[in-house]
């Protein structure tokens, strides 16, 4: 049975840096893909990145894009998301997802298997 679950969300101030984790189980991880999506209040999910597990490549968002990284620890099979430069308007919930890896490329985000989100709030 698979399982994305994420951890690392808090309150930061703007300008600071937060990382976020999410540890997968149950997918063989050489075909797939995993990545962030965010959902602020009232506003629709959007991408934030996804790295093709395999291949170690990562794909941004362009609004993250020199902000955030995403990299991955094969031996614990966990994802990141470091963020810096933070900004309110990256104020949201935050989820870790998976797909198969053809569903990681430029502005192509995996989005078959769901985190429960983790909230990320930047304020001062």
């Amino acid at each position: 049975q698979w399982q994305l679950v994420e951890s690392g969300g808090g309150l930061v101030q703007p300008g600071g840096s937060l990382r976020l984790s999410c540890a997968a189980s149950g997918f063989d991880l050489r075909s797939y893909a995993l990545g962030w999506f965010r959902q602020a209040p009232g506003k629709e999910r959007e991408g934030v990145g996804c790295i093709k597990w395999g291949e170690g490549i990562p794909y941004y968002a362009d609004s993250v894009k020199g902000r955030f990284t995403i990299s991955r620890d094969n031996a614990k099979t966990t994802v990141y998301l470091q963020m810096n430069s933070l900004k309110p308007e990256d104020t949201a919930v935050y989820f870790c997802t998976a797909a198969a890896d053809t569903y990681c490329r430029d502005y192509v985000w995996p989005h078959d298997y769901w985190g429960q989100g983790t909230q990320v709030t930047v304020s001062s």
